[in-house]
């Protein structure tokens, strides 16, 4: 799979693409990152990305015409290796595009796997006010947030997303099924099919400032093992996320 990022601050993502588990997808040939600035696409001498909003308002927009260059580049350079390769294919659709936006739609897990199944995702990080809209009109598949907060710009929920991708990917993590028992995967309960928060986990030591491991979890038995963590991942879902339960 291949992630594009577009960005003001490319320097940023330095630090997590080269450590722990997206750095090892990398070595392994699972993922490729590509980083594209999206200041040397601004205009005249100073590079300028951003204008102020038509109809007035506090701060910045970034221009349509200077996002619409750099996704171009993307597009123009996969077209022209399409073209050179030995299918001599010289048409090549734009890879799914998507802005992280503090309106647009919150990411969940299943938006998470539906990504990690594409050959290639182009993420696009807002800054300043946001973006022109007839660009995000355009060029744009979704627009994504995190959740109900503003940042200054999309450069860390474009970490969380990536981070969120690649460990989905086949053959990044050691134990695959790692990515199947966990928070938002869906659990088969008798009655139906709920998304619920992953039941509490123990490791060694058995005791800690008096508190002992549950003693089902010790037994070997792994039905009743499996029974108790459907019925932890329920009781753990009631409390903090009822919404998943409606």
């Amino acid at each position: 799979m291949k992630i594009s990022i577009i960005t003001l601050f490319p320097e940023v993502f330095d630090p997590i693409l080269n450590t722990s588990i997206l750095k090892r997808a990398q070595q392994k040939g699972k993922v490729e990152f590509e980083l594209i600035n999206l200041r040397p696409f601004g205009e005249g001498k100073h590079q300028v990305v951003d204008a102020r909003p038509y109809g007035g308002g506090a701060g910045m927009i970034l221009k349509a015409d200077v996002l619409a260059k750099s996704l171009s580049f993307i597009v123009y350079r996969l077209s022209k290796k399409t073209t050179e390769s030995r299918q001599g294919v010289s048409r090549y659709d734009k890879p799914y595009t998507i802005l992280m936006s503090a309106s647009g739609i919150p990411y969940k897990q299943s938006k998470a796997k539906e990504f990690s199944k594409l050959n290639h995702l182009i993420i696009i990080c807002g800054h300043y006010e946001g973006v022109d809209q007839r660009f995000a009109d355009q060029y744009v598949d979704e627009e994504i947030s995190i959740g109900d907060f503003v940042l200054t710009g999309g450069e860390i929920p474009a970490m969380a997303i990536l981070d969120s991708i690649v460990r989905l990917l086949p053959g990044v993590l050691k134990k695959s099924d790692a990515t199947i028992q966990e928070s938002f995967s869906i659990f088969r309960l008798p009655s139906s099919n709920l998304q619920l928060l992953e039941y509490p986990q123990y490791t060694r030591p058995e005791e800690f400032e008096g508190i002992k491991v549950p003693k089902v979890l010790l037994s070997g038995n792994h039905a009743e093992i499996a029974k108790w963590r459907k019925a932890k991942s329920l009781e753990k879902t009631k409390k903090v996320r009822p919404d998943l339960l409606k």
